[in-house]
């Protein structure tokens, strides 16, 4: 019996990144030179070979993004990428704006999208298919000859050569003999399937001499399987974006991409001492875009390497590979181990052991059962791991002496007026006010602070009070306030669950209260964040 033949995985696959064009499609992503700056040298961090900074002279944006990447942008590990079209239907390479716009942006390499359907040659383009190709090798060749390295992005291809494969590899051969150094296939639509890129890449990859790449999308929720795909039919160039933003439902996202071929396929990418830094990139990217990071993004996302179930967790305690595909740290992430109703001794164990707390068998147990009633009351532990990890060291014995509440309160005046509400012409103010009175070092502290809602003013009169005592609160900042309402058909009777993000500068926690009364579940949540920031600020 004869074994199939196993197509040879290419040694090193370089990887383009196009966040700063392709990716600043993405509904809601509004980028500004300062942040394509800031996210390239991110890029840079990383390491990926390719970062295409835009497309020169299509707007003021990249003009100046163009110009001041001269100056201000030091990549050490990576190559800017100046991104345009070809020359226009019937014209010149010779003195083509679009052309002229690229050389003058100053890059080494630069990308041409150029159209390899017979379709979008006729019907977008209203052309013949013997310019089609002229308009792609014209390009080519008139780039080559002021000594850039070119890509070409042969848009729709995978489409074009399933409906005319003759027309689609004419265009190839045509960009490949004008001197194109990377023939780029683009599933522009994004509706391939895996065995289809997988296909027709070995198809290319058979016909010419230079290298091949490959461009998705995520349309089918295939972006990176086909990108993988891609890879096995022989592509040595991989375009993407990190975190996969893009227009429609996003590109092919270079973070699991990275992470699979390195760690899963032997295939190299970026060096093996940048991989690790995969999770804050990818992180980092998301604030600059203004995205909250998906906590469930393969390999760097919050819960990538979390685990609730006490089936998993007491494996892991034995072997961590018995619930973990690979070393988290490898890709700069970490294990977590996630505490709630459904967690046994060996979940809790593991946790107390990562935040240093010892816990004999009877604690553990008595933890245990607490957790389950307070979860079954509306609290949501593996989401406020700062209130879980006082909720321990309270089991263990240790209670803070920062402060001891005596009481609080809080006076909420409402006054109308004329104003700008169109729906009714009157304009509401709204004046909070909150004091508190508390005990430090056996002292009767009474303070009040003023806010724009309830919890911002008990933030302030607790701060003030405290504030000669513990100075170090100047460096807690609450970053994030969210409030859900349990069993909504108790209307305003319901349990309100609050959650407070808090960081130092630092790191972020997030703390958790619950209520049937919104101001004291917001209370609870924020006595936890300070207390817990001064517990590790003092520690």
């Amino acid at each position: 019996m004869s074994t199939p033949d196993v197509p040879t995985l290419p040694k090193a696959v370089e990887i383009y990144d196009t966040t700063l064009r392709d990716g600043a499609q993405l509904e809601g992503i509004s980028l500004t030179v300062d942040d394509k700056l800031r996210i390239a040298e991110q890029l840079d961090r990383l390491g990926v070979h390719y970062i295409e900074g835009g497309w020169p002279g299509a707007n003021p944006k990249d003009v100046e993004f163009f110009e001041r990447a001269r100056i201000e942008l030091d990549l050490q590990r990576s190559t800017l990428v100046a991104f345009g079209s070809t020359r226009r239907v019937g014209g010149e390479a010779d003195g083509d704006t679009t052309l002229t716009n690229l050389l003058e942006a100053g890059t080494e390499v630069v990308c041409i999208v150029g159209k390899a359907s017979a379709y979008h040659v006729t019907e977008a383009l209203r052309t013949d298919l013997d310019e089609g190709v002229a308009m792609v090798a014209d390009s080519v060749r008139h780039l080559k000859s002021h000594g850039r390295t070119v890509f070409f992005d042969a848009e729709h291809f995978f489409d074009g050569y399933a409906d005319d494969p003759e027309f689609s590899m004419r265009v190839l051969l045509g960009a490949a003999e004008a001197g194109a150094d990377c023939l780029v296939l683009c599933d522009t639509n994004g509706g391939s399937l895996p065995g289809r890129i997988e296909s027709m890449v070995r198809d290319v990859v058979a016909a010419v001499d230079c290298a091949v790449g490959v461009h998705l999308h995520n349309d089918t929720g295939c972006g990176v399987a086909n990108a993988l795909a891609g890879v096995a039919g022989g592509a040595t160039h991989v375009q993407g974006t990190i975190n996969g933003y893009g227009e429609r439902v996003g590109n092919c996202d270079l973070v699991p991409i990275i992470a699979n071929l390195t760690l899963k396929m032997g295939v190299e990418t970026v060096t093996a001492d940048r991989l690790a830094e995969l999770t804050p990139v990818a992180h980092h990217v998301a604030e600059l875009v203004n995205f909250a990071a998906d906590p469930q993004q393969p390999y760097v996302g919050a819960t990538a390497f979390a685990h609730k179930a006490g089936l998993h967790t007491s494996a892991i305690a034995r072997r961590r590979d018995a619930y973990e595909h690979v070393d988290p740290e490898l890709v700069g992430n970490g294990t977590r181990f996630l505490v709630s109703e459904m967690s046994g001794r060996s979940t809790i164990e593991l946790k107390a052991t990562q935040l240093g707390i010892e816990l004999d068998g009877d604690t553990l147990g008595e933890i245990v059962e607490t957790l389950k009633e307070l979860e079954y009351a509306g609290y949501h532990f593996e989401a406020a791991d700062a209130s879980l990890e006082l909720l321990m060291r309270a089991a263990a014995g240790w209670s803070h002496d920062f402060f001891e509440l005596e009481s609080f309160s809080v006076d909420v005046g409402h006054r109308s007026g004329s104003g700008s509400r169109a729906w009714n012409e009157v304009a509401v103010e709204v004046e909070t006010e909150a004091t508190v009175k508390v005990h430090v070092d056996g002292e009767r502290m009474v303070a009040t602070g003023e806010g724009n809602g309830p919890v911002n003013a008990l933030d302030a009169a607790l701060r003030s009070a405290l504030a000669d005592r513990h100075p170090q609160l100047d460096r807690l900042h609450l970053t994030d306030f969210k409030v859900r309402v349990l069993e909504t058909r108790e209307g305003t009777a319901a349990v309100t669950r609050v959650l407070i993000d808090t960081t130092n500068g630092e790191r972020t926690w997030t703390t958790i209260g619950v209520s049937e009364n919104i101001i004291e579940a917001s209370w609870q949540a924020l006595v936890d964040s300070l207390v817990y920031g001064l517990f590790h600020t003092s520690a």
